[in-house]
């Protein structure tokens, strides 16, 4: 794994620190709440009890409020959005601003069709993201680009969605992450890259969703989100990368994946890299 920091910032973070990290997630087993799409309820919710964390899955406005207060953070999925599943969304994401639990959002599919880009702008402009996540087609559809595209799937490298990022960073007060060939996480001025991972990742459906699930559940130990965002994408690569290269092809990644995010430890850790 390596990270390198473009703003030759030193010790920003360290597999020790991800390891401690990952400690307090096993020990305190923080509940992770997602609103989340039909398609990846499933995968994500076995990425976060292979972590050492507690999912749970709503859609009921009914219940919302109530779940979010005893949540370690809030995951909303704009993977197949409706009506009352953004209203669920908005009081959740309230109720999360108000008791300071963070906020990630991965905007699944901005720019493809107008819900799917106004809603996610709704929650930015309105304060409620702590932390955005989504490919690079998402990040420069939300940061004004005219390009559409090909559904959910990204058609641009995580490099070109870089302005788009710092724009929406700044704008919004949130932490931005580009995630692709090579991640990219914006903070402010804060620039961050993590280098992992595997083509073959891309072929499991729910690969980027849990790796917003894990960034959510970093998020809910370690309050400088900048952190918690480079600790969570920087594991999903690890663990991609090592389950690729024993998986004969995509359907037995999912399951190497699983098993070595279960039995994560710190010796492995070691291949993470801060420059």
């Amino acid at each position: 794994m390596i990270f390198d920091c473009l703003q030759k910032r030193t010790n920003m973070i360290n597999y020790t620190d991800v390891w401690k990290r990952l400690n307090r997630i096993r020990t305190d087993k923080p509940l992770i709440l997602n609103i989340t799409n039909i398609v990846v309820t499933n995968i994500t919710a076995n990425m976060l009890l292979a972590l050492g964390a507690s999912p749970a899955m709503a859609v009921s406005e009914e219940e919302i409020e109530e779940l979010t207060s005893f949540s370690g953070s809030l995951v909303l999925n704009m993977g197949t959005p409706c009506a009352s599943q953004i209203k669920t969304m908005y009081l959740a994401a309230a109720r999360a601003k108000e008791l300071g639990i963070p906020v990630v959002l991965d905007p699944v599919g901005a720019g493809a069709s107008r819900i799917r880009t106004r809603t996610p702008l709704d929650f930015l402009e309105n304060g409620l993201v702590s932390i955005l996540r989504g490919n690079a087609s998402e990040i420069m559809a939300l940061g004004g680009s005219a390009h559409k595209p090909r559904g959910v799937d990204s058609l641009h490298g995580s490099d070109q969605a870089l302005e788009a990022a710092l724009g929406l960073s700044e704008k919004f007060g949130c932490v931005v992450c580009v995630s692709g060939e090579k991640d990219i996480i914006v903070s402010g001025s804060k620039i961050c890259r993590v280098s992992n991972g595997h083509h073959m990742m891309t072929l499991v459906t729910g690969m980027g969703c849990s790796s917003t699930c894990l960034v959510a559940a970093f998020a809910a130990v370690e309050k400088d989100y900048f952190k918690a965002t480079a600790m969570g994408m920087a594991v999903t690569g690890l663990c991609g990368e090592e389950a690729a290269g024993r998986a004969g092809g995509p359907g037995s990644l999912e399951t190497f994946f699983l098993d070595i995010l279960y039995n994560l430890d710190k010796d492995k850790l070691k291949g993470i890299k801060v420059g």
